[in-house]
């Protein structure tokens, strides 16, 4: 669908994203583990193959493997017995794993652990982090090779390997691919490889019909091209994004993401410098709709504005915006930077009822996450989407980037802030296969703006 100026302004603006650089907090996020409601086990029991590994391979081997995002694995009892204390000290914590939502709605790979696994990791590593016999150690879980998503229809990547240097302020990178499309496609995921994780901090996909970003392109020396903020140009489309735990996903039959003919691919690459040059090429893999496809997936970011004053320890901002017709919301991505401290985004029915979607009591800069509903959310016309969000801009805050605290407004750095709730929807009326087509979200705001301008005044 095609996006207008201000909403393709704040998708392009959107981090859909967790960022591996921030300091740690080291405020607790959660009550002290003596209150855990958990029975010990006879004393000197517990050991890794029996009772510790089982934990680990179903919550966090996934991100603790070789190759993976995290920053060491945890595969073996050799792995995991050296940072027994650590480990125990992130669980009891909730740091790790890195669930922030609160208990709501169910979601897809919802991954927090019980008070009693919690307690058992505690008392294997106060006990000495026994190994126990090898004959109980379950298999390691088998996870895809390459690709998450199998192999691709189509792999697009960076036209060239792209230097980055080692220091100075965070670069957003665009990347032009012609598609070379002759028709129309429809695409039912798109997964995302970053070339070099060590300098990547997220990547946005968008599409350009109308050619400026050729033209961005060829008046930039150099792979790619840089703008004073966004992409440069009106997005015809985000289709895609990636960040340290989002996983791409698969829309289900006959829901896709159209390509216009003729569209060029741009990769945005936001990259943050480590102290050392490097080199990133990265790739994009496309997959094509195999059947009919009746409903097009839908993106909106609903935003609030940002201002926050410096040494403000509890600014709060709220945003809403209305729901023109039935729709099915199926994910919700929460958004801030460093200052933010808490978000919730929550529905209320045209009866008044009020639905929870996403609750994220802590806020946690490192490790952001795209809550998938289980159950796809109904939201009849009439309803409202809302935000609340909080954010800490004084000294007690110690990710605070300004020391002194200063005014901090909306900015694509990382020292700047946002706050965004990224909707993902379908229509419940529309129906291509029928040739039912509904406009886009952003058209009925605009034409709702408009219209209470008229009646203003």
């Amino acid at each position: 669908m095609k996006l207008s100026s201000s909403l393709g302004l704040a998708i392009i603006a959107l981090l859909v994203i967790a960022v591996p650089h921030a300091k740690p907090d080291p405020r607790p996020l959660a009550p002290d583990a003596k209150t855990l409601a958990y029975s010990p086990r006879p004393l000197n029991s517990v050991t890794f193959t029996k009772d510790v590994a089982p934990i680990l391979f179903n919550n966090c081997t996934s991100c603790h493997r070789t190759g993976e995002v995290a920053p060491f694995a945890l595969e073996s009892y050799k792995d995991t017995a050296k940072r027994a204390k650590t480990i125990a000290s992130v669980v009891s914590k909730h740091v790790m794993p890195p669930w922030k939502a609160a208990p709501g709605p169910a979601y897809m790979d919802e991954c927090r652990l019980t008070d009693d696994q919690i307690g058992v990791i505690q008392q294997w590593a106060a006990e000495g982090a026994r190994e126990g016999n090898p004959a109980d150690l379950p298999a390691l879980p088998q996870f895809p090779i390459g690709w998450r998503n199998g192999e691709p229809d189509l792999v697009i990547s960076m036209p060239e390997a792209y230097t980055v240097p080692a220091e100075g302020r965070d670069i957003y990178r665009n990347f032009v691919i012609p598609t070379g499309f002759t028709q129309d496609k429809w695409l039912a995921a798109v997964e995302i490889r970053p070339g070099n994780r060590r300098v990547v901090h997220h990547v946005l996909v968008h599409l350009d019909v109308s050619g400026k970003a050729r033209e961005l392109d060829a008046k930039d020396p150099g792979p790619g091209y840089r703008t004073g903020g966004g992409i440069g140009f009106a997005s015809a489309g985000q289709i895609g994004g990636w960040a340290p735990g989002n996983v791409a996903r698969r829309w289900p039959d006959g829901i896709a993401m159209p390509v216009p003919a003729g569209s060029d691919v741009v990769i945005q690459v936001h990259y943050n410098l480590n102290g050392k040059p490097e080199t990133d090429r990265t790739q994009v893999g496309l997959y094509f709709a195999k059947g009919p496809v009746d409903k097009r997936a839908r993106l909106f970011p609903l935003t609030g504005r940002v201002n926050i004053p410096a040494g403000d320890a509890d600014h709060r901002v709220t945003s809403s915006m209305p729901v023109p017709s039935d729709v099915t919301l199926r994910s919700v991505m929460p958004h801030m930077h460093l200052l933010g401290r808490e978000m919730k985004i929550f529905a209320t029915l045209p009866n008044g009822k009020e639905l929870p979607l996403v609750h994220v009591p802590e806020w946690d800069f490192n490790w952001q996450m795209s809550y998938v509903f289980k159950q796809p959310v109904k939201l009849p016309r009439g309803s409202k989407v809302s935000l609340e969000a909080r954010y800490d801009n004084s000294t007690d805050n110690p990710r605070n980037p300004n020391s002194p605290p200063k005014n901090v407004r909306w900015g694509e750095q990382t020292t700047d802030e946002m706050c965004l709730a990224y909707l993902n929807f379908t229509v419940d009326s529309e129906s291509l296969t029928q040739g039912k087509n509904v406009p886009s979200i952003s058209d009925f705001l605009r034409q709702l703006s408009e219209k209470r301008k008229k009646t203003a005044n």
